[in-house]
């Protein structure tokens, strides 16, 4: 079996720290029992979910300063949770998911490494209608629009757990289908804005992407 080499890293949001322990880099892989292989998870995307990527970043950030309230929330191919994590330890209503079979392990250990209670985490497929997830008011994501052929069943997912008022909240690094998603949340009576974000020192490379926002 091999051994997973692991990093740890604070990420502060001002005052607030979120401590993470992530893969090391993205080439770390282990899959002894086939799981993710029966899955559809190649080596090759093994590791993706398992570092904090810019997009993750700019979306944690958008999160602090947007008003969630007491609305229920959800990240959707949450990854290593970074809006999950911050959004729980502000105590905030969130539930997470992905499709990866090591997510909710990392999520937990995060959970307990900065102190917060478990995020209420289900591994769902978004081509599968069978999960326990229910309905949310707001639905978030960072970096989820990465196959053309996961566009449309994406959408359908969120709107299969959007409650009839909700906001959709999507992080996308420029990978050339943010048109594609957009014109399928209209149809399920989404309203769609866009914007460049506005970054920080806390990334290091200009971010070429924007947050897509969707209202209904």
């Amino acid at each position: 079996m091999t051994k997973l080499r692991l990093s740890y890293q604070t990420i502060e949001f001002g005052k607030l720290d979120i401590h993470m322990c992530t893969l090391r880099d993205n080439q770390e892989f282990s899959d002894p029992d086939g799981v993710a292989e029966k899955l559809g998870i190649s080596s090759a995307t093994w590791p993706i979910f398992g570092v904090v990527w810019p997009s993750s970043l700019v979306l944690a950030h958008f999160m602090l300063e947007h008003d969630t309230g007491a609305k229920r929330v959800l990240e959707v191919g949450c990854g290593m949770a970074l809006s999950s994590l911050l959004l729980n330890k502000l105590n905030l209503d969130i539930t997470a998911t992905d499709y990866h079979p090591q997510a909710q392990i990392f999520l937990d250990r995060n959970s307990l490494l900065n102190g917060d209670p478990k995020i209420s985490f289900e591994q769902a497929d978004w081509a599968n209608n069978t999960d326990q997830l229910g309905l949310f008011d707001v639905i978030i994501g960072s970096d989820i629009l990465y196959e053309d052929e996961h566009i449309a069943l994406l959408a359908e997912f969120i709107n299969a757990h959007a409650n009839a008022s909700c906001e959709v909240i999507i992080v996308d690094p420029g990978r050339g289908r943010k048109s594609k998603f957009s014109t399928h949340m209209r149809t399920f009576g989404f309203s769609s804005t866009q914007r460049e974000p506005i970054v920080g020192d806390y990334l290091e490379k200009e971010f070429k992407g924007h947050i897509l926002q969707f209202c209904r």
